[in-house]
């Protein structure tokens, strides 16, 4: 997941506009993000990544069995099953914000999306009025189970008194279109038929790719503490709490 889907949503996400939307330039782009991330620190795996192993839980109302209760593994297995990585990207307009990547199995719903926290702002002129902090805007690309663009932002609430209150806006991408939905894969094809390469990997992004992960997944098999890094979490949570931690430990996020 991380090597393929994920790598190639960060690069979406973070890479530079091309001059053209052609096939090499959109892989052009790609290629210089990927030659931009930070080498990880192996040597401080605590401090940028969260491994964990699903236990006993539930999933759609009935109970599940924990990974190593799963015909086939071993009853001490010490394969991950989820992992957030914070990774940062070295150059001027990405310099000091961190971006997390996070997948696993189990989890509470299967979802893939993008979301962008915005910093606050350096100086708020209602300072006096709502106090020191005002919660920042949200926006969340949702890629799957459906396909939209989510902008949570604050506003007044109704009434004489000045409160803030989180709002919503929301736009789905087959909203008020009747014609032919083409799945994921359908693209794809298509894509293959038509010669149209825009999605497609490309040599140099895979290596590239390969050269930021293989330092991290020896680091992660290699390691002293491998068994005491592997945090349990129930099937259908969101993961190990100690994600959260991983968050706090970065500046507020942009």
């Amino acid at each position: 997941m991380f090597q393929n889907h994920m790598m190639q949503i960060l690069a979406l996400t973070a890479m530079e506009p091309p001059s053209r939307f052609e096939a090499d330039r959109v892989r052009d782009e790609k290629a210089k993000l990927f030659r931009a991330l930070r080498p990880f620190p192996v040597e401080n795996l605590a401090d940028a990544i969260v491994l964990g192993q699903y236990g006993p839980g539930t999933n759609g109302g009935r109970g599940v069995p924990g990974y190593r209760d799963e015909p086939g593994v071993s009853p001490d297995s010490l394969v991950p099953t989820y992992a957030m990585m914070k990774v940062h990207v070295d150059n001027w307009r990405w310099q000091g914000v961190p971006f997390y990547l996070c997948s696993g199995k189990r989890l509470a719903k299967k979802l893939t999306e993008v979301v962008i926290q915005f910093k606050e702002v350096p100086h708020s002129m209602f300072r006096r009025t709502l106090g020191e902090q005002i919660t920042a805007n949200r926006v969340s690309l949702g890629i799957y189970p459906d396909e939209r663009i989510t902008l949570t932002f604050q506003t007044k609430n109704p009434g004489t008194r000045v409160r803030l209150r989180s709002v919503t806006m929301e736009f789905h991408y087959h909203q008020a279109y009747e014609g032919p939905a083409l799945e994921a894969y359908d693209k794809v094809l298509l894509d293959v038929m038509l010669g149209d390469q825009t999605l497609f990997w490309r040599q140099d992004g895979v290596e590239l790719c390969w050269s930021f992960l293989t330092p991290i997944l020896e680091g992660c098999e290699t390691c002293g503490n491998r068994a005491e890094m592997l945090l349990p979490y129930k099937a259908g949570s969101w993961g190990p709490d100690a994600v959260k931690n991983l968050l706090k430990l970065s500046p507020t996020n942009g």
